[in-house]
């Protein structure tokens, strides 16, 4: 009996412990109490003698327990839910005391016979803690469940409130799961993603990449990030990152984890934020950031580079104002990119300098140069505003295995020397080109503090007459000594002299020791004339005049004794200030000359408005036959000279037949009239004891 009682507190407690979590197993555990009720009737009844009719009374909890526990089955089988919350099952440790204690009593009525009341008791006393028992175990269990619940809903929280979508994958790359966040995410819900390869939810130009890299973490290699396009459940795609974990050796998990994370925002805050870095924020063109950046990218192929200077933008800026400048600025960015290529990179370095990068060859970027030239010249035309004009010069390098600051470089130097020579030029880049700019770079450090140093000095070669051969003058030669570079001779000094705006002080250097010179030649019966040459610059200077006075005063030089030499073709574009200065020389006394004249149609016409009273011809024009009408094998003209010196005469000039090279030579400018000649055939430069020492030779010069 008290195992009995046991059994059937115990199976109620079970029942009640059960019925919230697992309703097909309580129903089952219900149904074995039901049928152990039965048979614990029918062993009390047979023990005590009951009538036979008293048996039937444990047909009922029989019957209902087989079918209680058939119905149970049945529910569990069909798949019975588990309801949240309810504590683990504990009707096995719950009835097995109630089984062993039905075999107990069992066995002692089979062997003994009936219990006596004390032993019924003593049997009953038993239920009571067994029960209590029970009920605080499934009280401790129901509060661990729900501890259990809450931490699972607690994790489930967070793992469906995070930024993250988790996926699990399996061996063949499907998904086998995915976090709650996916819905919130990317909108996405089960049945668009469980059971799916993961590839097939990426970009098609991403998925190949993506499904090598996975495969590559499943043979074992080390997890990689993931950058790749994922389409979301409104069919958008979604620029995504993912970090992979493989957790295949995890019981609990075994498949690989992904973490799926939106990286689009912060992807346009990265381009935006490139944007501004590699952009000129006036004109929207590249900078030189960017340049360098796609020459590095670009570097080992094909294709050229071009460096444009415009010549004229600061005069811009500071007669209308930096605002017309800058709409000046953008409108040659507008034209650049009209005549560059849609592949072409237009970017700006400085204020006024500008790069073009083309995949072209150089041939044809040569020639896209040189539309660039022509469109920069068209005027710009602004609103309300007076049309301004620039100029511009083109560097050209290719763009090859050199890195991308060297091919910046080269064509940099590129449009340098473009400059030197001129404007609206185009020059491409070469090996010789470079050695002559670090020449020229060389001359540009080292010629500041020449004349102080000492460094410069004169050679003087002789004017003879051709008709008897005897020195009538000299000309003053500069030559630069210098200890690191060598002799520099004016061809290459004077153009670095003048862009250093030091022409004035070498030009008064070579007046001053000139003249003094004369002066010392001058001591005995000989009269020589000493020809000294300047430029443009150095004769229009305000203080030419009066300094040329002052020197000869210094040193007691006779006014007519110097003469004063400007190149022709270097007058043309300040012929108004030139004739005045050398008016005013003519004033002083100072003889003038006009240098390397050319003897064309410019030339001649000019030659009427220059006050000059030498006139030093060119060899070219010196040895010119111009053909006559009758043919090739006709008679032939006189040289040009004879034309030369008959104008002379008639203007009162005097002709130097200059850079006489050969006997020939001497002997057909004597036969055109030329009265003096000078050059290597006749005398050359030497320093001035050299040519004194060839003075004395002639026992008087004559004028």
């Amino acid at each position: 009996m008290a195992s009995g009682g046991f059994g059937f507190a115990a199976v109620g407690v079970a029942v009640l412990a059960d019925w919230r979590r697992r309703p097909g197993a309580a129903i089952c555990l219900l149904g074995t109490g039901a049928a152990q009720f039965g048979l614990l009737a029918l062993i009390v009844l047979l023990a005590y003698g009951a009538p036979d009719w008293a048996a039937l009374a444990t047909v009922p909890p029989l019957v209902a327990g087989v079918l209680l526990t058939a119905a149970g089955v049945r529910r569990v089988a069909a798949g019975d839910p588990r309801r949240a919350g309810g504590p683990p099952p504990v009707w096995p440790r719950v009835s097995a005391p109630a089984g062993i204690a039905t075999l107990a009593a069992a066995g002692h009525l089979a062997a003994y016979g009936p219990f006596s009341t004390g032993m019924v008791l003593i049997g009953l006393a038993v239920i009571p803690p067994l029960v209590v028992r029970e009920l605080i175990s499934a009280t401790d269990n129901r509060r661990y469940a729900g501890r259990l619940a809450a931490q699972e809903a607690h994790f489930r929280a967070l793992v469906s409130g995070g930024n993250d979508l988790i996926l699990l994958l399996d061996d063949a790359l499907r998904v086998r799961w995915q976090s709650p966040a996916a819905a919130r995410l990317f909108a996405l819900t089960d049945a668009d993603v469980l059971g799916r390869h993961f590839a097939d939810l990426l970009h098609p130009d991403d998925a190949g990449r993506i499904a090598r890299l996975l495969d590559g973490v499943l043979a074992g290699d080390r997890p990689t990030l993931l950058p790749a396009r994922m389409r979301d459940g409104r069919g958008a795609w979604r620029e995504t990152e993912s970090t992979v974990s493989d957790q295949r050796g995890v019981p609990e998990v075994r498949a690989l984890v992904l973490h799926v994370r939106d990286v689009g925002e912060r992807r346009r805050l990265e381009r935006a934020v490139h944007q501004l870095a590699a952009t000129d924020q006036l004109t929207g063109l590249a900078n030189r950031r960017e340049l360098l950046r796609e020459l590095r990218a670009r570097r080992g192929g094909s294709g050229a580079l071009l460096v444009v200077d415009l010549h004229g933008l600061g005069a811009v800026n500071d007669g209308r104002g930096h605002a017309f400048g800058d709409t000046v600025v953008v409108e040659v960015a507008r034209r650049l990119r009209a005549v560059a290529g849609p592949e072409d990179l237009v970017a700006r370095l400085v204020g006024d300098e500008f790069a073009v990068l083309t995949d072209v060859g150089p041939v044809l970027a040569y020639g896209l140069g040189t539309r660039l030239l022509a469109a920069l010249a068209e005027p710009y035309r602004m609103a309300g505003d007076e049309a301004v004009r620039l100029q511009a010069n083109v560097g050209l390098a290719e763009v090859g295995g050199a890195g991308p600051d060297d091919v910046l470089r080269q064509a940099d130097l590129a449009r340098r020397r473009a400059a030197q020579l001129g404007r609206d030029r185009i020059e491409w880049y070469d090996a010789y080109l470079e050695e002559q700019l670090v020449r020229r770079l060389d001359l540009e450090r080292e010629l500041p503090g020449a004349v102080a140093r000492g460094e410069l000095d004169l050679v003087y070669q002789p004017v003879l007459g051709l008709a008897d051969r005897l020195p009538v003058g000299t000309e003053a030669l500069l030559r630069w000594r210098s200890p690191v570079l060598g002799t520099v001779l004016p061809a290459e000094l004077l153009p670095v002299a003048e862009d250093l705006d030091l022409i004035g002080e070498v030009g008064r250097w070579v007046l001053d020791r000139a003249c003094r010179q004369l002066a010392d030649w001058s001591a005995g019966d000989r009269r020589l004339w000493m020809s000294v040459n300047v430029t443009p610059g150095e004769l229009t200077a305000p203080d030419f005049l009066p300094r040329t006075a002052a020197v000869l005063a210094t040193h007691g030089v006779p006014a007519d004794r110097l003469v004063v030499e400007v190149a022709e073709p270097r007058v043309g574009p300040e012929l108004p200030a030139v004739v005045a200065r050398l008016a005013g020389l003519r004033s002083l006394g100072v003889r003038t000359a006009l240098d390397g004249f050319r003897a064309e149609h410019a030339s001649l016409a000019q030659l009427r408005r220059l006050p000059v009273d030498l006139l030093k011809l060119a060899p070219a024009a010196s040895s010119a036959h111009r053909p006559d009408a009758a043919g090739a094998g006709g008679p032939v003209r006189p040289p040009l000279t004879d034309v030369v010196v008959g104008l002379g005469q008639r203007l009162g000039l005097e002709v130097v037949a200059a850079e006489l090279e050969t006997p020939a030579q001497v002997d057909a400018a004597a036969r055109a009239g030329c009265r003096y000649g000078q050059g290597h055939a006749l005398a050359r430069p030497a320093t001035a004891e050299r040519v004194e020492a060839y003075f004395e030779e002639f026992p008087s010069a004559s004028r």
